[in-house]
């Protein structure tokens, strides 16, 4: 079992910044790859951004030019700095780790952490 802690998020007004944190509690090499989604009242979950381990990152376009991922191998950390922020981009934040165990792969998901972005 692999868990997952994340923190960051909050409350901001547009145009501004936060950033998320997820840290998880899995083997550095057994991670295939972290991300971030989120979901907003009434939606379905959505791909925000994910770094697949040794890749690059890849972006919803709605976030690029605005977040940035990141990982810290060393730890099984990964980052979402957040800019410019809109109200759309209001949501809960939720932190994906993908852990390869032999031939089993397994998704691995945080609480979730609130975004709030007021006008």
């Amino acid at each position: 079992q692999v868990e997952l802690l994340e923190s960051g998020g909050g409350l901001v007004q547009a145009g501004g910044s936060l950033r998320l944190s997820c840290v998880a509690s899995a083997s550095i090499s057994r991670i295939a790859a972290m991300a971030w989604y989120r979901q907003a009242p009434g939606k379905q979950r959505e791909l925000v951004a994910s770094m697949p381990t040794g890749r690059s990152a890849n972006y919803a376009d709605s976030v690029k030019g605005r977040f940035t991922i990141s990982r810290d191998n060393t730890k099984a950390t990964v980052l979402l700095q957040m800019s410019s922020l809109k109200p759309e981009d209001t949501a809960v934040y939720y932190c994906n780790c993908r852990v390869v165990d032999g031939w089993r792969t397994g998704d691995y998901w945080g609480q979730g952490t609130q975004v709030t972005v007021s006008s």
